[in-house]
């Protein structure tokens, strides 16, 4: 009750991975020489196989939406028809980027809390010629909400356009299959599901995106991606590189292979569905109707402003978590599952959250969320042990 420990259980950032925590500390190297090319080669290498790809990958000293921009920038060119799927606050991300450099977006839009569904995207495809582009979240962390990017790059595959994923909070929350589902431009961010701070953007990018690549007119200099890929194959950036964050980076994916991607996944999905079974069980609802594993959105109860929940886990217990954005503020809190989180996280978060619930004066049985979460662990794990005996 005295010694309140710091928790962040955003998002983004994420907790971070104490050996890449460490690696960091040695990052007095200098970026021209050998010993940054073995590192920057490597980190390409891991990041390819972690990503399950044989397309290219690239790193960027950015954010997330530095990836965004770039995808944007290099592919294509002012006045090019696409389509952005829409359905929270980083698809309005994508519809402001797309606008910014010039092109014509058509907007697939979905209600807060729910997704759009590949069928609009086909029949959008079908109907509107020439789209250049097709732009989505897999997973949209706004909402709580997942999109079927399979489905779509099925439909995507189909055409001449390429598909766009900001899976920035996808990867390593959700399957993606990016060579198999036609993911033509794949974003990801340091400070998500690889445990690290923020300060790097990575791209996976097909030869079907390349050839758009030499027909864009749209200006670019820094986020130059062809300059980046001639570059990486001799084990350089093109610009001065984050050597902190990548020394850290290579830890990471060290980690994530040695766990396995898949593993990764699965425990970001065991906490979001142990989640689920907790609010209800606490009798609060989920806010979205396509819920996804990066983050679990539930509505406040009735006459609660969510934001009291969030400055009660932060001043109780020094617990961050999220209010929601924009219209969503008040209305919605975000409990994260992406990354470097475990199970002993979530039962205190819930336990947590129980005990702010009956602050609020809400009727609550302590302990029927903590069980409803221990339920999905023991299912889980103590049937493999059963397996193994």
């Amino acid at each position: 009750m005295y010694i309140k420990k710091q928790r962040l259980l955003t998002p983004g950032p994420t907790p971070l991975l104490p050996a890449a925590l460490h690696a960091m500390m040695g990052s007095d190297i200098h970026h021209r020489t050998e010993d940054f090319r073995k590192l920057y080669k490597q980190v390409l290498l891991d990041l390819g196989e972690v990503l399950g790809t044989s397309n290219d990958v690239l790193v960027l000293v950015a954010s997330g939406t530095g990836g965004l921009e770039a995808s944007v920038q290099n592919f294509f060119s002012p006045g090019d028809e696409v389509l952005v799927c829409s359905a929270g606050k980083f698809g309005e991300r994508w519809v402001e980027l797309t606008k910014a450099y010039g092109l014509k977006p058509t907007v697939l839009s979905a209600s807060y809390g729910e997704a759009v569904q590949p069928e609009a995207v086909e029949q959008a495809l079908a109907k509107i010629k020439n789209i250049k582009g097709v732009f989505v979240q897999a997973s949209e962390t706004s909402t709580g909400s997942q999109h079927d990017v399979e489905a779509m790059g099925r439909a995507v595959k189909k055409t001449n356009a390429i598909f766009v994923v900001d899976a920035i909070t996808g990867v390593g929350t959700m399957p993606l299959d990016i060579d198999a589902w036609g993911l033509d431009v794949v974003i990801g961010g340091s400070q998500k599901s690889f445990m690290i701070p923020p300060g790097l953007a990575f791209l996976s990018i097909s030869e079907k995106a390349w050839s758009l690549a030499s027909s864009s007119s749209e200006p670019r200099y820094y986020f130059d991606l062809k300059k980046e890929k001639k570059n990486a194959a001799s084990g350089e950036s093109g610009w001065t590189p984050n050597t902190s964050l990548l020394l850290a980076f290579a830890e990471a994916l060290k980690y994530i292979k040695t766990l396995g991607m898949d593993k990764l996944v699965a425990n970001a999905q065991l906490l979001a569905k142990a989640t689920r079974e907790a609010v209800r069980e606490l009798g609060l609802e989920l806010f979205s109707s396509a819920p996804g594993s990066s983050v679990t959105a539930v509505r406040a109860p009735a006459g609660v402003d969510s934001g009291v929940i969030v400055k009660e886990f932060r001043q109780r217990f020094n617990a961050i978590i999220t209010n929601g954005q924009g219209t969503m503020k008040g209305q919605i809190f975000r409990l994260a599952h992406l990354g470097y989180f475990d199970f002993h996280d979530l039962f205190a978060v819930i336990a947590e959250l129980e005990i702010i619930l009956a602050a609020q004066g809400l009727p609550v049985r302590f302990g029927c969320g903590v069980a409803a979460v221990q339920n999905v662990y023991a299912e889980v794990a103590l049937s493999k042990e059963a397996a193994l005996a």
